[in-house]
């Protein structure tokens, strides 16, 4: 029976089972310990399992993400927790160089179950060094698998196939995201990792979203329903492997696709997701994909300002007006 939860909540309770269920798997990162981790994901895990099984380690990402990759080698299921995706630049030696290549250089014979979690996205006013959206440089390295959990469920679900899993998985995880509610039954059978949703069925053009954002295309669907406009909201849910053939039946209802991303337009997932579906989906479009993403600039301190750096309700909607009257 489902029960409303938050995200953070559901986060700490697939860690609570994961652990209660198998001895090899442990937690470690900066503060996960007494502290109860970033937003606390980690609460109260530490006084059940004990310093050995949620371990707080030193400002040393790359370190304590190596450390995490040596236990995957030995067979162990490491949770690592970045503090915040900024952070994970100073480990990115230890995700791309060994957590993505190893299993390939080994020809499959080092399995590499290692869980790396992270929140990210622009919060409130945490600036251009704290407010940043990595997914482009994480989607670009092969041997990565990327989840990016918009719901409780979600997260909650790909939590644990992540740390079940026995390839190297990232799980991005939004900053504003950690308080929003949402049902939460641990008994239903989840989906695969990698497939898209369509959260919201629609005819005339289709959002694609994830994340974050994901949750904005939801709201702008329904004041787009209001005034005429159904629009159909598919959420990714991941960023490597991306569910094409979700977008794709999408794009042959509705003819017309708008990607909504909070990362910078340049070189982004957005820019991915259009060149990808305008090559799979070329003679059904009536337009052409259009984006709408992050204006490519470092997240200023000011909050009127980086409020006005990423897409808002307001923004799709008029964007969707834009497409659904250009494609006409």
């Amino acid at each position: 029976m489902a029960e409303e939860v938050l995200i953070w909540q559901a986060l700490n309770r697939a860690l609570d089972e994961l652990m209660a269920a198998d001895e090899d798997v442990f937690i470690l990162g900066e503060d996960v310990g007494l502290y109860g981790g970033s937003y606390r994901v980690t609460e109260g895990l530490y006084a059940k399992y004990g310093e050995w099984r949620v371990r707080d380690t030193p400002i040393s990402e790359d370190s304590f993400t190596g450390l995490g990759v040596g236990a995957a080698l030995m067979g162990l299921r490491p949770v690592v927790e970045i503090m915040t995706v900024n952070f994970a630049l100073l480990a990115l030696d230890a995700i791309i160089n060994m957590a993505a290549k190893v299993p390939f250089m080994s020809g499959g014979r080092l399995p590499m179950g290692l869980t790396i979690r992270t929140p990210g996205g622009v919060a409130k006013q945490l600036a251009a060094q704290h407010s940043q959206r990595l997914e482009h440089t994480l989607m670009n390295v092969p041997g990565l698998r990327i989840v990016v959990p918009a719901t409780p469920q979600d997260a909650y679900w790909q939590l644990k196939q992540a740390v079940l899993s026995d390839e190297p998985v990232i799980v991005l995880e939004h900053e504003l995201l950690y308080f929003h509610k949402g049902p939460l039954d641990p008994t239903a059978p989840p989906p695969p990792p990698h497939r898209a949703v369509v959260r919201r069925p629609g005819r005339d053009l289709t959002l694609v979203a994830y994340s974050k954002m994901a949750v904005l295309a939801g709201q702008a669907a329904e004041r787009l329903a209001e005034q005429g406009i159904e629009a159909e909201v598919i959420d990714l849910r991941s960023l490597s492997p991306i569910d094409w053939q979700t977008c794709v039946d999408s794009v042959a209802r509705t003819h017309r696709v708008l990607i909504v991303e909070e990362d910078c337009r340049f070189a982004g997932a957005g820019a991915e997701i259009a060149a990808d579906l305008t090559e799979r989906c070329f003679t059904q479009l009536e337009a052409a994909p259009m984006r709408l993403a992050g204006l490519d600039m470092p997240t200023p301190y000011n909050g009127t300002l980086e409020a006005q750096t990423i897409p808002q309700v307001d923004d799709i909607v008029a964007a969707a007006h834009r497409l659904v009257k250009e494609a006409s």
